[in-house]
């Protein structure tokens, strides 16, 4: 089964609110040919677009999509960022019952204020979906049945995007490459997203500095900067002044990794914010080093949620704590003898034979899952990095600087 992945850009979509307005949305899910750094490739997408048609709603408002899968395969479409009270079923465990799309199949979902409701900063005169994206000259199907077969990390994607195209700084591409063209002295609220696989990204904008407003559906304290870092399935909420001389500038993502060595395409992605009247070379924004792990966590340290006063029970019953790493263990099919595995405090899974769990669960169904699962680790260890053992059968710590994956 496919896996398709939309997001949600803005404020939270509360279910329950009086519907305002009724929108239909119709999404077509069809195989269309795309060309990016010289190359033509056939792929999923919403519409025959990439990225994905991009849904503007006010909060309350009522949506309906009507998905009509033209594809060759069983689909199913998730909504990132939405709440959806009362409803726990999800798309299942990835690479077990579905291989992921969202490389190709995506979009924003912007939920604007009521209309009698404002922005708790000043307002924007436009909003500007940006997003993020990867793009592999392979098709993503064989990435994947590689990467599963070898039991290693997927191929590092030959480019990122700005939606939908490389830029100036790839070949093939500055024809295509994005542009939003803004008058001087007004302001404009970018929703950016991240579609990318597994990579943080920076973004900056040349000679521009920014007002961080909102993050993942919540609005944030004010934060001015002049560069963002954001998580793949992330959305950030930038406020844009065109408060510089008129003139051409990029507007430009590129990787963060502390391992430089995992990815090999370290080229920003490039679009243009052009203002009226001026069409000069474009200047580009000087980024943290890809390895710059103080840029990345100083950025998230400094995000900070708008709201009210939550009230907070002081009173803990009960503690928990969890690891969470991905290493490699022993597969006698693998093409390196072992496969990447990932734990939770030493536990890890095992795929169900006729009964998934939340239905065991739901069902009253004896004999699926146990209650046992263990709150703390069963022994201290390097908890950044560990290797399997396998003459004791266990996991071995070893001390490493090498920073695990979280899951």
């Amino acid at each position: 089964m496919k896996f398709i992945l939309l997001f949600f850009s803005g404020i939270v979509l509360h279910l329950g609110i009086t519907p305002v307005q009724a929108l239909l949305h119709r999404f077509e899910v069809r195989s269309s040919s795309h060309t990016r750094l010289c190359t033509t490739k056939s792929m999923l997408t919403v519409n025959g677009r990439f990225p994905g048609p991009t849904i503007y709603a006010r909060r309350g408002d009522l949506v309906t999509v009507d998905i009509i899968n033209l594809s060759d395969q069983n689909i199913t479409i998730h909504w990132h960022g939405v709440k959806m009270p009362r409803y726990p079923w999800s798309d299942g465990t990835d690479y077990v019952t579905h291989d992921w799309s969202r490389n190709s199949v995506h979009g924003a979902i912007v939920i604007l204020p009521p209309k009698r409701e404002t922005y708790p900063f000043p307002k924007p005169h436009a909003h500007v979906p940006i997003i993020i994206e990867e793009w592999w000259n392979s098709k993503v199907e064989t990435i994947y049945e590689k990467f599963v077969s070898s039991g290693t990390d997927p191929d590092p994607s030959n480019a990122f995007l700005i939606n939908g195209q490389p830029g100036d700084l790839y070949p093939c591409s500055k024809q295509d490459t994005y542009k939003l063209r803004v008058e001087f002295g007004k302001r404009y609220l970018i929703k950016l997203v991240n579609t990318a696989l597994n990579s943080i990204m920076f973004f900056k904008i040349g000679n521009h500095n920014f007002t961080v407003v909102g993050a993942d559906g919540a609005y944030m304290k004010p934060i001015q900067t002049d560069y963002a870092a954001i998580a793949p399935g992330q959305t950030l909420d930038l406020l844009l002044e065109a408060n510089q001389p008129p003139g051409r500038y990029y507007m430009a993502a590129r990787i963060y990794a502390s391992a430089t060595t995992i990815y090999s395409v370290t080229i920003p992605a490039t679009a243009i914010i052009e203002y009226v009247g001026n069409h000069a070379p474009p200047l580009l924004p000087s980024f943290p080093e890809v390895n710059d792990s103080a840029a990345s966590i100083g950025f998230t340290d400094k995000l900070k949620s708008l709201g009210n006063n939550a009230d907070v029970p002081k009173r803990v019953d009960e503690t928990f704590f969890y690891t969470l790493p991905v290493n490699a263990m022993p597969c006698t099919t693998c093409t390196n003898s072992t496969r990447l595995f990932s734990s939770v405090n030493n536990v890890t899974m095992l795929l169900p034979t006729a009964t998934d769990i939340l239905e065991a669960y739901y069902r009253g169904i004896n004999g699926v899952y146990t209650t046992d699962f263990p709150d703390f680790p069963p022994s201290s260890f390097n908890y950044a990095y560990i290797r399997y053992n396998a003459a004791g059968r266990e996991w071995d710590p070893i001390r490493n600087r090498r920073s695990c994956i979280g899951v």
